[in-house]
């Protein structure tokens, strides 16, 4: 997992509340079991036409959104079901900040999982950044995860509540696996104290 520290992108205007995992990852593609290739079917349903041709009104389809690294949505992001495919094809089609007046627990939890960052701004807020998205090609915004801040390309600047251990994690680019490697050392320490007839969670030879 990447570090977070600070980035500037533009913003994508996905204007709807209550957007769920399976309208983000239908789950007709969650049958791979690779982190990958979920990019080509994010918001499937909304971005092609049943033919499979792309929907050219949907937004991730107009040629001043193609590049859009901030999604901007509505309160509820990622409710639905749990499924961590949601994140992934995100954050592997290119966005890196998810912006929204409230997102469902388990998303904002597997985002950060990934370094995918969800900041809450308030709803009124979030409406003028749509509104603007809307109407300004290539509206940008900085979001700043040190002093937690998101400021746009007008010179608003907005603050956002973030907890410290999540915040930590990100800054320092450490998922699940990566906060239990800190402590390999204690780990190995620990495995070779004991007791020989007892069950071994090492790699024979290590």
């Amino acid at each position: 997992m990447n570090p977070f520290r600070t980035h500037t992108g533009v913003v994508v205007p996905f204007d709807r509340p209550d957007v769920d995992t399976d309208t983000i990852t239908p789950a007709q593609f969650l049958k791979r079991v690779e982190r990958t290739g979920y990019a080509d079917v994010l918001f499937y349903s909304l971005r092609y036409r049943p033919d499979g041709t792309p929907n050219p009104e949907f937004i991730l389809n107009k040629p001043a959104y193609r590049d859009g690294t901030v999604l901007v949505s509505g309160r509820n992001f990622g409710c639905g079901s749990s499924r961590e495919h949601a994140a992934w094809a995100l954050q592997e089609y290119g966005f890196t900040v998810v912006i929204a007046p409230s997102f469902a627990d388990i998303f904002a939890n597997n985002a950060a999982q990934i370094g995918l960052l969800t900041v809450v701004l308030p709803e009124a807020r979030v409406r003028q950044m749509l509104d603007m998205a809307a109407s300004r090609e290539g509206y940008q915004v900085t979001v700043d995860l040190e002093t937690q801040t998101v400021t746009d390309a007008l010179g608003r600047r907005d603050s956002f509540e973030i907890d410290a251990f999540k915040k930590d994690c990100l800054l320092k680019g450490l998922d699940a696996i990566g906060l239990t490697l800190r402590h390999d050392a204690e780990i190995a320490r620990f495995e070779a104290a004991r007791a020989g007839w007892m069950p071994r969670v090492t790699v024979e030879g290590r």
